[in-house]
């Protein structure tokens, strides 16, 4: 699976689950975030 944001390729598990986590964007889509993009994405309210 990659990476909806920077098109980097995420890991998975044997499970078929990945390494990484979904994140909602502005029109509330789910899209897969790489580890490095959660970092970026880190928001403090």
């Amino acid at each position: 699976m990659k990476c909806d944001i920077c098109s980097a390729k995420i890991e998975t598990t044997f499970l078929g689950k990945i390494r990484g986590t979904y994140v909602r964007d502005a029109k509330g889509k789910q899209k897969a975030a790489c580890f490095e993009c959660q970092r970026k994405l880190v928001t403090k309210e």
